[in-house]
């Protein structure tokens, strides 16, 4: 990797921004043929850097969301960085539609992780990109998997809040099997509940919230009986 660096010195030195970024990049490749995506964080940073130098905040952007996707398999927690600072480059540059699409992956992963305090949070702004770019059929989802989010939690106070605030951005679908859900833990009905989170429209959400579903402890139970129980009423 020493003659791109080379090149990046050079470029760096001449203040042409862009083409140093350009170089971090394809050290960026190199690192992935040869398998060395623990070392891409600081390439892609700098070429993210570089890029907003440069004033390009979407070959900013799409620098991260490269990296994203590349170690995303193997290193979440790194492409949870990435995504979280492609949603920051295009939120100053006010792309609200492009900044959706990076909330979702950040929500996403954020799941994936268990990390599911700051899935709340991350959804919540998912929620909001998305009502401004009016994406209202985007909207009933995210509310199904916020509330998912909240029951794992146990939060079930911020659950029945969440309905009561975004319900009526739903589809009739949608407000059943919420309905239904939050009644379950209203009335402490375990197999209604079983009943709801096994149901087609919630196993078809995109799949960490899908998988989500199987941890979500029931009314009165252990998370070992909410797997056992909705994979029983999927059957």
């Amino acid at each position: 990797m020493s003659m791109p660096k080379l090149a990046i010195d050079c470029y760096e030195n001449n203040k042409s921004w862009f083409h140093a970024a350009k170089s971090y990049e394809q050290i960026i490749l190199l690192a992935k043929e040869t398998d060395k995506l623990s070392e891409v964080e600081d390439y892609a940073n700098r070429a993210c850097c570089l890029y907003q130098q440069h004033g390009s905040p979407e070959a900013a952007a799409a620098a991260m969301d490269k990296a994203a996707k590349m170690t995303e398999s193997k290193h979440p927690d790194l492409a949870l960085g990435f995504y979280k600072r492609a949603l920051a480059v295009v939120l100053i540059g006010d792309s609200t539609h492009q900044a959706s699409e990076f909330a979702s992956k950040v929500s996403r992963i954020l799941v994936r992780l268990k990390k599911y305090e700051e899935a709340t949070k991350a959804l919540k702004k998912e929620i909001s990109l998305n009502l401004q770019t009016k994406s209202y059929g985007q909207v009933g989802r995210l509310v199904v998997a916020l509330i998912l989010v909240q029951l794992t939690l146990e939060d079930y106070v911020d659950a029945k809040k969440t309905f009561k605030k975004w319900g009526n951005r739903c589809d009739p679908q949608e407000v059943n099997t919420l309905q239904n859900l939050l009644k379950a833990f209203d009335d402490e009905d375990p197999e209604l509940a079983t009943k709801m989170l096994a149901s087609p429209f919630i196993r078809h959400m995109d799949v960490e919230y899908a998988l989500l579903s199987k941890d979500v402890p029931l009314p009165q139970g252990n998370r070992q009986m909410t797997k056992n129980g909705i994979d029983n009423a999927a059957n």
